[in-house]
Order: C-alpha cells, then structure tokens, then sequence
C-alpha cells in the first residue's frame, strides 16, 4: 500500500507577525522564569519608584511575571494584581490576533473606547496602588 506524504501547509505570511511576537514574549517570559527578579542585581528598578518612592501600575509586573511562572498566584497576586488580570486577558487577544492572521482576516481592531478604558484603569490603579491604607492590597510585596 503506498503512502502519500503528509503536505505541509506553509504559515501564512500574515501569521509571522503574531508568531514571532508569541515568540518573543515567550522567550522573554522563559528568561524571567530563569533569572528571578527578588535577587537585586538582574534588573533594572522602576524609575518612578527610585525618584519618588511611588509605585507605578506596571511595578512588580516581573516579579509577578517570575511567580505566575512558577505557578504562584498567590505571590504573583501580591506583587501585581493588575498583571495577573491582564496577563490572560493579553494572551487571549494574542491567540485571537494569530488565528485571524491564520486565516488571512485582518488583525482585530481595538476601539477607542477601549483604549481610553484601559487608560484610565492604568491611572486608577496607579494612584490607588499608592493610597497609603492600600498599599498591603495593591501595592508590590517589599522583596
């Protein structure tokens, strides 16, 4: 009985884009996993939060990257809050954007009421984050 051989599709040039950005993040994630951002020395410190002492909404974000990593919601949730609700809302968005692209469909388009949302929870989170009867709740866990 003779076999045809299996043909291969090829990825569809508009698929490279979302592939190597998953790639890339996927490194990235990979390399913190690796290299624990609680040891000093590896990362840089937030610029906001070595001149004023505030708390950006993206502070602790590798750290939390780190635990979420290795499984720790727990941990991950109390050096971002906001990262570990946004980190698979974007892989989401992600797999929508590659499956898209697979089949040759535009990259989804984000309204601009969407934008300017996710703006303002950035703000919200920001200023909250700092309040000085939140900081145990949302503010990042002094490594």
């Amino acid at each position: 009985m003779a076999t045809e051989a299996v043909r291969r599709r090829p990825v569809p040039r508009a698929a490279r884009a979302p592939l190597a950005v998953g790639a890339l993040v996927a490194a990235a994630t990979v390399y913190v996993a690796v290299v624990d951002p609680n040891r000093p020395g590896h990362y840089v410190t937030c610029p906001l939060l070595a001149l004023t002492g505030l708390a950006c909404p993206g502070c602790g974000g590798l750290r939390a990257t780190h635990d979420l990593a290795h499984l720790d919601l727990v941990g991950a949730w109390s050096m971002n809050p906001l990262w570990v609700v946004a980190a698979p809302l974007l892989v989401a968005l992600w797999a929508v954007w590659l499956v898209r692209a697979w089949r040759g469909r535009p990259a989804p388009r984000v309204p601009a009421g969407v934008a300017w949302a996710t703006l303002g929870v950035l703000v919200v989170f920001g200023v909250l984050r700092n309040v000085p009867a939140l900081v145990p709740w949302l503010g990042p866990v002094a490594s």
